[in-house]
């Protein structure tokens, strides 16, 4: 497993956050007006971990990204539990 230099890191965490608010636009979340306004109390240390992790400074464009992040996360794990017995036991699957 490859180590990812820094430069790499940015590059990718960049890539990750422009696909993210793509996906959210699309979806209609974000991209107009910004008429809310968040506030609240987090540790110091969730911040700047926050920040490096995505290579942002700002707080809002941090706030931003994760929101957005929730907001359009699957619910792939949920559904395959739900689909726990779903197949037959006769079933043979082949490997």
């Amino acid at each position: 497993m490859a180590i990812l230099g820094e430069r790499e890191r940015k590059a990718l965490a960049a890539t990750r956050n422009r696909a993210t608010l793509e996906q959210a636009g699309a979806a209609g979340l974000v991209g107009g007006a910004k008429d809310a306004r968040i506030a609240g109390r987090v540790s110091r240390k969730l911040v700047t971990a926050a920040k490096r992790r995505s290579g942002l400074s700002s707080d809002t464009d941090v706030i931003e990204v994760a929101l957005a992040r929730l907001a359009l996360e699957d619910d792939f794990g949920a559904r395959l539990v739900r689909r726990k017995g779903a197949i037959p036991e006769d079933v043979t699957l082949k490997l």
